[in-house]
Parts: structure tokens; C-alpha cells; sequence
């Protein structure tokens, strides 16, 4: 289109009047080449073309690579491709047709675009030619074959992510008091609170110290060191360690307290640290109405500050703010994901040793909770072996239980940790896995749908199988969508009778087109008719 444009005025508007038919094409994904068009190249055509009544179509071309989505596995990048709407407006603007392909292959151009390219042909040259066809063929102009419309597809269903539910997990774990190995006392001794070693050393350095995860030699910053051995202390006679295997549970260590002021705040510390460690503000109110006192405030509130720092980071900290505060807070279960340090069970996998901690277990996944807490052998064992998945896969199902995040490697490892999900009724990882597998599907070009010698009919099976409704209905759907590649395929003598009138109903495009199609396209061959296309 450059090239004709490069041209003077008057060559332009030659080339352009003489014409059959013009196709403005772009790229989906290309914003800035569509803006080009619109607002250089589209007013001169409109020029160019004055009164003429040459057709126009818009073809927009390319599958969306960036598609807004609400899948917690992708960032949707919502200005770097054109959506349908503007095209839409472009030709409605031009008074144009228009027309979305996935790709410029055999396939799209004969079947979809090829039918209406050649209809628009032949509509230009019986304009040209009106007066001749009325002359010699006034009976076969009035009985003319009409092309065929092609509907739209049905849009696929659309699946919600579910929002993370991560920090109410722990939250609530603190409420439960369920698998706790440490517990708070007064100088006085008396029982303040329980917790979970787990938590805590994830947050700060000072319960690292406190419980020997780490000596002070593995920490580079004093003021961690001076802040546990200040406020805390551990009663060596309680939480003896046990011999490994051993059915009875490690009693809880006992932490006294030594700040009595801090520890009269303890509860909402701990409430504070399990919420996520965000909601600083309302520790702060929290605190204030219980002391009464600025002075003790600012003293307990500063010793929060000194447990949940980074060593050597921020230590001039003085303005306490939720956003600063998260600076603060190093929290990382990850750091405690697939190592023996603090673990209190180990799953045993296709020869190998996980090892886990059960608070996070019993916090995130209610089928654990109940395994561990219920009358069950797992509820008193340290060795509790796995079955059904692979190790890889159910490495991955812990990870996300500590982390809260997931990232499969391919479509099938998805599916593996989607029924992993199912077993262990963590609903959210099933959806997340669900919104992988559609997303991939989705992004992949024709060519590569036709060829991959991943089953979609298998998957199908196996979302079924394993309760997956939304994902089962999603793919009756894409095979529907793209019937004319899955029908051509093996596995799609695999579906069920249900199944098979499900995508025949469902198909596009149908076989009523395709039939009025073939019809059309042998009636325009019939007329030898030709134009030059520009």
C-alpha cells in the first residue's frame, strides 16, 4: 500500500479508481501499523475513491497475543493489539467490510476469506459491466446466485480466576491453634499464646535465631541479634527433640517473654504477622488503645519493627506505614519449600522424601487439615506416603501451598497438578490450571492446532474424569469452533455419542455454509468471470 501512496497524487488516485476491489489489511497485534492506516492511508482512499462505488475490506489478520485476561499466570498488556471493536469502527467509519483471519494460510483464505473476496469481485465487475448485463443477460442477472453469509462463532465460555485466599489461610491457622510447636509465656509463666515455628522464622531473622535455624554468625546485622536475646528466651527443658519416626508429636517449645509490655501485645503482634503483615495501621490503633500510654506504644511499636527487618535494610526506619512496613516484611515460606529445616513430615513419592511442614498443609489444603488432625495414621506419623501423581507433580502442588503461585511448563503438566488439585480439593490451583491450559490452547496458531500431536479429545476425558466442569465445556466448545481441523483427526472418532451431537450442534462454521458455499463458488467458476485485484 506504501508504494501506491509514494506515488504522485494523480497516480495514486488512477491506480486506485481503476481498481476492482481494495483490501486494507493489518496485524492484530501490530497498534501502531493500525493507527498508520487509520489516519493516513484510510482519508486518502476516501479521497481518491470520491464517488466511486469500488468495495472496500478490512481484514484484520493474526491471532491476539496479549488478550486482557484474568489468569494470575500472565501480565495482559491491553494496549499493544488491536481489538475487534476498533476494527469494527474503522470499517463502519469507512463504510467498509470487515473481516477477522487467524493467519494467512490455505486454509482461512479458501474457506473463509476467498468466498467473500470472490462475491465482492464479481459484484465489482457486474457494476462496470451494468449496461452490457442488462442487454444480454436480464433473465440470469434477476436469477443470480446470492453468497452465502457466514455466522459468527459462538463465543467460548468464559472462565473467572478465584482470588488468593493466602493470607487468610494463615490467618486463620493462628485461630485453629492446630500443628502449633511453640508456645508464648509471661515471666510469670503463664501460657500467652501458641504459634508455629514455620511462620515465624519465615517473617524475621530474630525467630531464625531464636529457634537455630540460623547462628548468629549467619547474621550480618547485631541489632537482630541484641532484639532476640532481649525480648526472648527459650526454656531448654521443654521441646526435647524425638527420635525421627516416632508416633508421639514434638512437644512445644517454650519461649518466655522477657519485655512485659510486649508481651501484654503479643496477640495482636502475632495477629498482625499471620494477616500478611500489612494492615500496620491497625496494629497501631490496636496497640494504642490497649497501652494508653504513647511512650509504650512507640517502644512496642519499634520492637516490631526491629523483628520484621531485613538485616542491615532500612534500619532508620521511623515512619510506620502498611507500604513500608511490607518493605520490611521479608516473609518467604519458599524458603522453607522442599527442605528439612523445622519439617515435621515427610512424604514419601516414587522412591523419594518430601519434606513439609504441617502447619502450611493444614493452613492451605482441607484435606490435609483433616488428615493430619482426624483419626487417620497420617494424623501420628512422620513417614506418610503418596500415591496417584508423580513426584514432579506433586513438588509442584507444594509449591504452590507455600507460595501461592504456580507455573506449569506445558499444557499436560497442568493437567497432571489439575488433578492433583481435585484430589486434595484446592479448588484455586484447579482454576489456575484450568486458565493455563485454556490460554495455551488459545494462543496456538492454526498450523500448529491441525499438526501437535497433543490429544484435546484426551483432555477432554480427563477434565471430565476429574470434576473439571468448566474446562470439559470449554473444550467441547474449541473442538466445536474448529471442527474442520479436529474432524479430520483420529481422536475425534473418540467422543461419545453425547459428545459428538454436542460439537455437530455446536459447529462452526456449519454444514448448511459450507454446502451453500460449494454451491456459490461452482456457480461463480461456471461464469468465467475475472477482475484485477489490488
Amino acid at each position: 500500500m506504501s508504494d501506491i501512496f509514494d506515488s504522485d497524487w494523480y497516480t495514486s488516485r488512477s491506480l486506485i479508481g481503476g481498481a476492482d476491489i481494495i483490501v486494507i489489511k493489518y496485524s492484530v497485534n501490530d497498534k501502531t501499523s493500525f493507527q498508520e492506516i487509520k489516519d493516513s492511508y484510510v482519508p486518502m482512499i476516501k479521497k481518491a475513491l470520491n464517488h466511486c462505488s469500488i468495495p472496500v475490506i478490512i481484514s484484520a489478520i493474526g491471532a491476539r497475543k496479549n488478550l486482557p485476561c484474568t489468569c494470575p499466570l500472565c501480565t495482559s498488556d491491553r494496549g499493544s493489539c488491536v481489538t475487534t471493536s476498533e476494527g469494527l469502527q474503522l470499517a463502519k467509519e469507512f463504510g467498509a467490510t470487515y473481516l477477522e483471519l487467524h493467519t494467512l494460510n490455505d486454509f482461512y483464505i479458501q474457506k473463509y476469506f476467498g468466498g467473500v473476496l470472490e462475491y465482492f469481485m464479481i459484484q465489482s465487475l457486474n457494476q462496470k459491466s451494468s449496461e452490457k448485463m442488462k442487454k444480454r443477460k436480464k433473465n440470469q442477472k434477476r436469477h443470480r446466485v446470492q453468497p452465502p453469509q457466514l455466522e459468527q462463532p459462538e463465543k467460548l465460555p468464559i472462565l473467572k480466576g478465584e482470588a488468593s485466599h493466602y493470607d487468610s489461610d494463615l490467618h486463620n491457622l493462628l485461630f485453629c491453634c492446630q500443628c502449633t510447636d511453640v508456645a508464648f509465656y509471661s515471666e510469670d509463666f503463664s501460657k500467652v499464646m501458641e504459634a508455629h515455628k514455620v511462620i515465624l522464622c519465615s517473617v524475621s531473622q530474630v525467630f531464625m535465631l531464636l529457634f537455630n535455624v540460623k547462628s548468629p554468625a549467619d547474621v550480618h546485622d547485631s541489632s537482630v541479634v541484641r532484639t532476640a536475646q532481649s525480648l526472648f528466651a527459650v526454656d531448654t527443658g521443654a521441646g526435647l527433640s524425638v527420635p525421627r519416626g516416632a508416633a508421639e508429636p514434638r512437644p512445644p517449645a517454650r519461649v518466655i517473654v522477657k519485655d512485659s509490655v510486649f508481651c501484654s501485645c503479643l496477640l495482636d503482634i502475632l495477629h498482625f504477622i499471620y494477616s500478611g503483615a500489612c494492615q500496620w495501621e491497625r496494629l497501631e490503633e490496636d496497640i494504642k488503645k490497649k497501652l494508653k500510654d504513647s511512650e509504650k506504644t512507640e517502644h512496642v511499636l519499634e520492637k516490631v519493627k526491629c523483628i520484621l527487618k531485613t538485616p542491615g535494610k532500612l534500619n532508620n526506619l521511623r515512619d510506620g506505614s502498611s507500604h513500608q512496613i511490607k518493605q520490611l516484611y521479608n516473609t518467604s515460606l519458599r524458603l522453607f519449600f522442599n527442605t528439612p529445616v523445622l519439617a515435621d513430615v515427610i512424604f514419601t513419592i516414587q522412591g523419594a522424601t518430601v519434606p513439609a511442614h504441617r502447619a502450611v498443609l493444614v493452613a492451605r489444603c482441607e484435606v490435609m487439615a483433616a488428615m493430619f488432625n482426624g483419626n487417620y495414621l497420617e494424623a501420628n506419623s512422620i513417614l506418610v506416603p503418596v500415591y496417584g501423581v508423580s513426584k514432579d507433580t506433586f513438588l509442584s502442588f507444594l509449591e504452590y501451598l507455600y507460595t501461592d503461585s504456580c507455573c506449569p511448563a506445558s499444557i499436560l503438566q497442568a493437567m497432571s497438578l489439575l488433578i492433583c488439585a481435585e484430589m486434595y480439593q484446592v479448588m484455586r490451583l484447579q482454576h489456575i490450571c484450568e486458565l493455563y491450559i485454556i490460554t495455551q490452547l488459545q494462543s496456538m496458531p492454526s498450523r500448529e492446532l491441525a499438526t501437535t500431536s497433543l490429544s484435546i479429545v484426551s483432555l477432554l476425558k480427563k477434565a471430565k474424569f476429574h470434576n473439571s466442569d468448566c474446562l470439559s465445556t470449554w473444550l467441547l466448545h474449541f473442538i466445536a469452533t474448529n471442527y474442520l481441523i479436529f474432524s479430520q483427526k483420529p481422536e475425534f472418532q473418540d467422543l461419545s455419542v453425547e459428545e459428538r451431537n454436542f460439537v455437530e450442534m455446536h459447529r462452526w462454521p456449519s454444514n448448511m455454509y459450507l454446502k451453500q458455499l460449494a454451491e456459490y463458488r461452482n456457480y461463480i467458476h461456471s461464469q468465467k468471470c475475472h477482475c484485477a485485484v489490488m
